[in-house]
């Protein structure tokens, strides 16, 4: 079967021209004008991923955003008809995967799609691969994408949180500059005075409970990047 996406736009010409566009690249896709729309869809059926406006009638996408990022781990493509860098900001703060501004290329969103998608796939382990990270007293299950707490409370992960810390994970006590961390968990180089890492590295710190102020498991490192400055052992 062909994955499902499901597009939340108020604007029925723009949802029409997506649906037939990803339509005819293999995708099934059905759309929806506003929030009650897409938790109508959501129990119809389960979508792989979501392309969801920022401006809509009712709640809008930032609050539908936070809403379905505390629910599911669905990936999260934002559009945004200003392309204002706040809410850009602010969208990648509630759990967006990745965001697009208006006009933008089909071809583009397409090409986003695929990575979100290759990306969210390879995350289950294969035998012979690390099944679960421990580290600081922290355990991060590879299966399932849960992240335990060291009192037990699991706290939720969306898709692009999971990434950023399996990728700290994989090279701890290493400088990772924001080139490098766009690179691994968004395959994408990153643009001029792009600052979308930092949103994602201050989300992360957030679940890992780690005050910035005093960072003690992801630190900051002057003028060079991120470091996770912890051990980490790996369960096979």
């Amino acid at each position: 079967m062909s994955d499902r996406i499901l597009i939340v736009d108020d604007d029925p010409g723009l949802r029409e021209l997506l649906a037939d566009y990803l339509g005819r690249n293999g995708f099934r896709v059905s759309g929806v004008a506003d929030g009650r729309g897409l938790w109508a869809a959501l129990e119809r059926e389960p979508v792989e991923l979501v392309i969801l406006d920022l401006m809509l009638p009712g709640d809008d996408g930032l609050t539908l955003c936070r809403t379905l990022r505390a629910r599911s781990a669905i990936p999260i493509i934002m559009l945004t008809a200003r392309g204002d860098d706040t809410d850009r900001i602010v969208g990648l703060e509630m759990g967006a995967d990745d965001y697009l501004p208006k006009p933008f290329n089909p071809r583009e969103l397409l090409a986003r799609i695929k990575s979100i998608l290759r990306r969210s796939r390879s995350l289950p382990a294969e035998p012979g691969e690390v099944r679960r990270f421990h580290f600081a007293g922290w355990t991060l299950e590879i299966a399932t994408r849960q992240l335990i707490a060291p009192d037990g409370v699991l706290i939720p992960l969306g898709a692009s949180d999971y990434r950023l810390l399996r990728v700290f994970l994989e090279h701890p006590q290493r400088v990772l500059d924001r080139d490098q961390l766009l690179d691994l968990t968004q395959g994408r180089e990153a643009a001029p005075f792009d600052r979308s890492i930092d949103v994602q590295v201050s989300r992360l710190r957030r679940r890992l409970r780690d005050d910035p102020r005093e960072a003690l498991l992801i630190k900051t490192i002057r003028n060079e990047g991120y470091l996770l400055a912890v051990h980490v052992n790996l369960e096979f």
